[in-house]
């Protein structure tokens, strides 16, 4: 049985490994692109906002997570003058990709200052886990009067873009490779 709890720094290399590991990341082969997707996807919230962050438990053992800011300037700031500067040995079109990855993020921060990132171990996936994370967040920002959250998902992850429009997200944005929804909390 899988439960909901805060997410706890022992959880770290966990997370890292579901946020590899992960439908549309799983075949990940090379160090350069796992250290390009957790310094851009994962790094910064378990680093700087733990408190804003859940996993599924499985005996102890963290197999999911959601991990959120909950304000996006602060989160741009570190992400653009610490994280993404760890990929610039990975090259110029690496290193811009990282930065880039803020942009549809900054066309909504005022109506959704929050955004997450949510990804389970397929073999935990539609066994209810995603709901569970996504309520642990929305109530725990609702405590703290945030307002909104947002998220982007991959344009050809249809098995996630269901799971958005089902759970009651509202498309915000496509573009060829993504979709940005937002919920007003």
């Amino acid at each position: 049985m899988v439960t909901v709890r805060k997410y706890e720094q022992k959880d770290a290399e966990n997370v890292k490994f579901a946020c590899l590991n992960a439908e549309g990341y799983n075949s990940i082969t090379d160090e350069d692109t796992a250290n390009l997707v957790l310094h851009t996807f994962c790094e910064y919230y378990i680093e700087r906002e733990p408190d804003n962050c859940f996993v599924v438990d499985d005996n102890g053992r963290a197999v999911g997570f959601i991990i959120s800011a909950e304000s996006f300037e602060p989160y741009k700031k570190a992400l653009h003058e610490e994280y993404c500067e760890m990929n610039k040995y990975l090259g110029e079109e690496r290193y811009n990709w990282s930065r880039e990855s803020t942009d549809i993020h900054e066309k909504f921060k005022e109506e959704y200052p929050a955004h997450f990132h949510i990804n389970i171990l397929p073999e935990y996936q539609r066994v209810g886990a995603g709901g569970k994370l996504l309520n642990a967040l929305f109530e725990h920002y609702r405590n703290k009067g945030i307002k909104g959250v947002m998220l982007c998902c991959s344009a050809e992850n249809e098995v996630g873009l269901a799971f958005y429009r089902k759970y009651g997200f509202t498309e915000l944005e496509k573009t060829k490779y993504d979709v940005a929804f937002g919920m007003k909390l």
